[in-house]
């Protein structure tokens, strides 16, 4: 994540804005220590991000998922229609 100093950013703001808002956030420092991030108002929240497993238990995988369509795969590679 890119970092601008203040001088900058008031410099550049319009630009800077543009570019957030496009999904790229940056953040805000004075004299090298970060101050602000800035990021686009439909960003997710912290505690909003959506992690691996967010779904646990809602959605049943087939005993025999690794099987499935075996029969045609095997059509198909074998040049047997």
């Amino acid at each position: 994540m890119e970092t601008v100093n203040i001088h900058e950013a008031k410099t550049h703001l319009s630009r800077l804005i543009e570019r957030a808002a496009r999904g790229e956030p940056f953040i805000i420092a004075k004299a090298g220590k970060p101050m602000v991030k800035v990021s686009p108002i439909d960003a997710p929240a912290r505690d909003e991000v959506r992690r691996i497993g967010f779904m646990a238990g809602q959605i049943k995988v087939p005993s025999d998922f690794d099987r499935m369509g075996s029969t045609e795969i095997e059509q198909i590679f074998s040049g047997h229609e």
